[in-house]
C-alpha cells in the first residue's frame, strides 16, 4: 500500500534529530560532517537520518566532488504546514467563540456587581 506523502513527512519530522538538522539546513547547506557536529551521533548514524528526510523530500544531497552537500527543500514543509494551518484555522475560531464567551461572562459579572452596589447603597 503506497503512503502519501504527507504521512512520509510527518514521520521523519517526528524525530528531534531530523528536526535539528533541518533547523540547521534552514541556514543554508552544509555536509553531513558539518551536521553531525552537535550530534553525539556517527557520521552513518547522521546519514541514516539525513536518508529519511531525502525519501521524504525534506531535503537533497548533491555531490560536489568529495563535498556532498544537503539542501532544504521546502515544498513538503509548504504541504506539512498547510495541513496544519486548516486546524489552526478551526483552533482560531474555537479562541475567538471562547473569547466572546469570556467577555461576555465579564459584562454580566460587572452589572451583577453594580447592581449589588446599587442595592447597598439604598439600604
Amino acid at each position: 500500500m503506497p503512503t502519501d506523502h504527507l504521512s512520509v513527512t510527518f514521520a521523519a519530522l517526528a524525530d528531534p534529530t531530523r528536526r535539528a538538522i533541518l533547523a540547521r539546513l534552514a541556514q543554508g547547506e552544509a555536509s553531513v560532517t558539518e551536521l553531525a557536529k552537535p550530534f553525539d551521533l556517527s557520521l552513518p548514524g547522521v546519514s541514516k537520518h539525513l536518508k529519511v528526510l531525502q525519501r521524504a523530500g525534506l531535503i537533497t544531497q548533491s555531490r560536489n566532488a568529495q563535498w556532498r552537500p544537503c539542501r532544504l527543500e521546502g515544498s513538503r514543509l509548504k504541504e506539512a504546514s498547510e495541513w496544519v494551518g486548516e486546524y489552526r484555522r478551526f483552533w482560531d475560531e474555537s479562541f475567538e467563540r471562547l473569547d466572546q464567551v469570556l467577555q461576555d461572562l465579564i459584562k454580566k459579572e460587572k452589572t451583577d456587581d453594580q447592581q449589588g452596589d446599587h442595592d447597598h447603597a439604598e439600604s
